[in-house]
């Protein structure tokens, strides 16, 4: 009997475009689906005939509850070789692989900087002015050589977007829990004694750290009035490492000149989330991992776990 492979939240519908799935050709059916499902029941459903899901990153949440549901899946492929919404346990329980493939992180630094140079620079607000025949240069963008430009976490991505900060001619200071001097010294930016001077002193702040029991909530109310209102705060790492509800009081307040975001504490955003109509917020819809280079890897890394598992020696077993 053929088996049937569901690619899901495919949104630009170019999964079959970016990778060769003719080596599945013979044994594999493959159907893309370019909307996300809003709920388990959604997923159970579509799911229900299924022998292989593949999933980006952490879009759809895997729980027990869920797996128990689908009795045909025997393997779930997830793009990079890290992902917290997958109940492993239960899939052991049920029988069912999980793989996961390469990921680069060159596409959230960039995202990153984009966000930032869009914020400081008006970008938005500028061109849709010029389109609209508004007003002729309505902002002065804000300078970033020689102002300091604050990380929190300085791992694979915090510390190639310090690289580009430092080529600005941006003062770079680093901060997490476990942080030390040594590292920052080899990254060439500074150690911030601690998160409250860190984000006292900066005029960018970027996040770049793992959602975890001590990052969740990290910046709060208190720590969000902390900010200069002169700075901008960027964060394509995770939504919930920042208290949504703080960050849109500071925006709707005027508190903080602005903020980037390209991660929600809901995913796709729900129309009438207020995240939509924030002032002072420059929002992308969750693309720091999404560009050519990396889907390529993706999804042809999730063929070659397929064609693996199909001949009984799974590569790239997570966790």
């Amino acid at each position: 009997m053929r088996l049937r492979c569901a690619v899901l939240d495919d949104f630009q519908n170019v999964a079959t475009e970016v990778a060769d799935w003719s080596p599945l050709a013979d044994e594999v059916d493959v159907v893309t689906f370019d909307t996300h499902f809003p709920d388990e029941d959604a997923l159970a459903a579509a799911l229900a005939d299924v022998d292989i899901v593949v999933t980006l990153r952490e879009r759809v949440a895997f729980p027990g509850s869920l797996i128990s549901r689908l009795p045909r899946l025997k393997l779930i492929v997830a793009s990079g070789m890290r992902n917290t919404v997958i109940d492993y346990a239960a899939a052991e329980t049920h029988g069912v692989t999980v793989c996961g493939t390469a990921s680069s992180s060159t596409p959230p630094v960039e995202l990153t900087w984009a966000l930032l140079l869009g914020l400081a620079r008006g970008v938005v607000e500028e061109s849709g002015a010029l389109r609209d025949n508004g007003p002729w240069q309505r902002t002065v963008g804000a300078d970033l050589h020689g102002r300091r430009l604050g990380l929190l976490g300085l791992g694979k991505i915090g510390s190639r977007v310090a690289r580009v900060g430092l080529a600005f001619g941006m003062q770079v200071s680093a901060w997490s829990q476990n942080l030390t001097e040594e590292r920052t010294e080899e990254a060439g930016v500074d150690l911030a004694p601690s998160l409250h001077d860190l984000l006292a002193t900066s005029d960018f702040v970027s996040v770049h750290l793992a959602l975890g029991d001590r990052t969740r909530g990290l910046l709060g109310p208190a720590e969000l009035a902390l900010l200069k209102p002169t700075a901008y705060l960027i964060n394509t790492s995770r939504a919930a490492i920042v208290d949504q509800d703080a960050l849109l009081a500071a925006l709707h307040e005027g508190r903080i000149a602005g903020a980037g975001v390209d991660v929600f504490d809901t995913e796709p955003l729900p129309a009438d989330h207020p995240m939509r109509t924030a002032p002072r917020l420059l929002a992308t819809p969750h693309l720091g991992y999404v560009s050519r280079a990396n889907y390529t890897t993706y999804y042809g890394q999730a063929i070659e776990d397929i064609r693996a598992f199909l001949s009984g020696s799974p590569v790239r077993r997570l966790p």
